[in-house]
This record gives structure tokens, sequence and C-alpha cells, in this order.
């Protein structure tokens, strides 16, 4: 018997994990084919809620233990619950595992969930660190939610983050990577021509400050008024439903094309180069590197096979939305300046979906964009089709 191909496990083995005769995804609630992305699986929000006093890793602890000892309250999700700003919530994902023994996890928010601030983590029984799902693990899942920003509404079946399967430990490096570069173009420019991508420990990404057409470079959360008002809580069911102006400052463009991130905001920008992640592979944003500076880049690091490619290449690329938080000290960002790493990883297997509109995906051919809750009025690029007018204008945000 040939061994399976090592890799990101792609849709039609996800599907045969929540649907074979050996189920490896467990749920005591119908699994929706719609959860099935092309190399991950959305995972729900249960039926409670847990408030606690501090985040936390349970290692050798169960994690109820852990609950037990840093609760505050206990909350319903049956109805629906609002998240206050910069408190951490405890919440049991409907989804269990039952994984083989050479295959591991690892969990990301979804694009929505980063693009709104909401800092979600997976754990694990005896976990010793996050967003990690250990070779072999059987047993139930937990989400840790925090949303730095807005007050936000959820309910039980919500999708606030995703999983990945990995079999084996499939190597990258950048060497393969600039292999695949030679055959496949993996960046354009805002003109649809490719340019040569820059590739040391993944591929470079870098911020786009100049809008390329566009006069909007950025925005900027509004920090939550206190006491939070939880009437203005964001609703994350709904779609194309709040006026940008009330949640958000735009960031026009600099006559130096440059920005400084303030520490403690949020803003969401874009990546200068518009990517490409062909159907046999997955790729994901590395959230931090010391060497970029003090700030934060991409909550939301998964990106799908076909993201800015298509089926067969019929797409000249995406541009990366980027979620960026300073932390320490003020941050003078300049257009071109890089920012984030991408790393792509084989696919065991080309996915039977791959990432577009066809499945649902909100963002592929996105220009610099909002969550999808958010009104469409304010456009940030030629990739935005206005559809609503802002009632609240938004307040610029000078450099």
């Amino acid at each position: 018997m040939e061994p399976l191909a090592t890799g990101i496990l792609p849709s039609q083995t996800i599907r045969s994990y929540v649907f074979g005769d050996t189920r490896r995804i467990i749920s005591p609630v119908p699994i929706d084919d719609n959860q099935i992305q092309p190399a991950s699986i959305d995972l729900r929000l249960g039926h409670e809620a847990f408030q606690v006093s501090a985040s936390f890793l349970p290692g050798h602890a169960t994690i109820g233990r852990k609950i037990n000892d840093l609760l505050i309250k206990r909350i319903s999700l049956d109805g629906s619950a609002v998240f206050e700003p910069r408190s951490v919530f405890i919440v049991p994902l409907i989804e269990s595992l039952r994984l083989p023994s050479d295959v591991s996890g690892k969990a990301n928010p979804k694009s929505t969930t980063g693009r709104l601030d909401i800092f979600t983590r997976l754990i694990t029984e005896t976990a010793t660190e996050f967003e990690s799902v250990p070779k072999g693990y059987s047993g139930p899942l937990y989400l840790e939610v925090v949303s730095r920003t807005f007050p936000v509404r959820v309910r039980s079946g919500m999708k606030l983050n995703q999983l990945r399967f990995i079999r084996g430990n499939p190597p990258t490096s950048d060497g393969r990577l600039a292999r695949l570069a030679e055959k496949v173009n993996l960046a354009y420019d805002d003109d649809a021509s490719p340019i040569d991508p820059r590739i040391e420990r993944g591929l470079s990404v870098s911020v786009d400050l100049e809008g390329n057409g566009s006069s909007i470079i950025a925005y900027k959360a509004k920090r939550a008024i206190h006491p939070v008002d939880l009437d203005s809580a964001i609703d994350l069911d709904k779609v194309d439903w709040y006026n940008v102006g009330e949640f958000w400052d735009i960031v026009p463009v600099s006559p130096t094309k440059d920005h400084t991130l303030q520490p403690g905001d949020f803003y969401i920008l874009a990546s200068r180069e518009r990517i490409r992640v062909p159907p046999a592979y997955a790729a994901e944003m590395v959230p931090f590197d010391p060497s970029f500076g003090e700030f934060r880049v991409h909550y939301a690091g998964f990106f799908d096979p076909g993201f800015g490619f298509g089926i067969e290449g019929e797409i000249p690329g995406t541009k990366a939305v980027l979620e960026v938080r300073a932390h320490e000290l003020p941050i003078l960002l300049e257009d071109g300046q890089l920012v984030g790493k991408l790393i792509y990883h084989k696919m065991a297997q080309i996915p039977q979906k791959v990432y577009g509109r066809a499945i649902g995906s909100s963002y592929q051919q996105q220009g610099l964009a909002l969550s999808k809750q958010f009104k469409r009025g304010v456009s940030a690029g030629p990739m935005d089709s206005p559809k609503d007018a802002i009632l609240a204008p938004p307040q610029l945000v000078q450099s």
C-alpha cells in the first residue's frame, strides 16, 4: 500500500472526515457542506461561553478546571450575547476531533473575524500552545475570543475561526518557493503585470500607502466609548448593514506616502502586491516578525488554494488586506515597506473546491475592503462597487 501524500489536506479529504465511514470530525449538530473550504473547515461556536479573568493554556490541567478557577460569568449563546471589548471569553466549539496518528491541525481566525479586530485562538485539552492540534488528537475544541475594539454580538453556530489539517511534516523552503515562482507568477502589480517576487523566508509582502488611484489608503477603527453601549454592538450575522463612518475613520493618501501608526490603534491596509496562490498550494501570512518593526500584521493568516489565481490562472492576483496593530511605540510606515511574509505550503492533493465567488468566498479580487458587515458606500479601490450611501461620513485621519 502506497503511503498517503503529505501536505495540507484538501476539501475532499475534509469532507470524508465529516461524512465518511470513519468520522474524524465529530458533531452533535449536522455539519453543513459550506463549512468545508478548499483547505480548511469553519468551526462553530457552541451553546455557551465563559468569561474568564485571564487568557490561559491548560497544560497538565483540564480546560474545565482552568475555566472554573478563572470564571467571571457563564453566558448562554442560544439567543445572542454581546462580547465587550478586551474581555476574555472561552467558548466550547460544536465540533470535536478524532484525528489519525499522522495528522495534525493548525487554526486561524476567519478573514471577517480578523478585519473586525477580533482575536481568536484555538485551545485543545493539555495544550501548551495556541492554534495547534497535535497529531492523533482526540477530544473537544475550545475557542478563546477577545474583541479588541468593538462590542460584538454573537450566537451559537457562528463561525469565527477555521482549522487546517496537515498530514506528516511537509517541508517548506525558499528554494522550493523560488522554483514555483519560475513556473507560476506569484505576484502582480496594479496594472496586471507580473513582478519579480522577493523571496526570503517566504514571499515578502509590502504595504500600499500610495492608493493606486484611490484617495484612501487605510481605515482606522474608532475606539469604543466607555461605558460600552451594548446597543452599538456589531452583529456578526449582518451583511452590508453598518455605516462605515460609525465605526471607522478614513486615512487619506499623504503627499509623503507614509503614515504613523499609533500604539493601540487598529488599521486595515492593503498590500502593494497582488498575491497569487495556485490550487496545488495554500499559504499563510506570518503574523509577526520582529525585523519588520513593533507591530502585528494579519490575525487571519490563511490564504486558500486559488486565492488571486482562480482555477486555471485566470486572475492576475488579489491584494492581501492587512490587519495591523502597533504595539508600544508610534511607527512610521512608508509606502512599499515590508510588513509580512507569505509561507507557501504544498497541498496533499489539489482541492475539488478552489477559493472564489463560486463557493461563496467573500474577498476574491478585493481592493482595500472592510469586513462584509459594513456597507460598501466608501470605495477604496477599483474592485469595490458602491451599493449604499454612507449616512455617517467617516472622519479623515491626518498622517
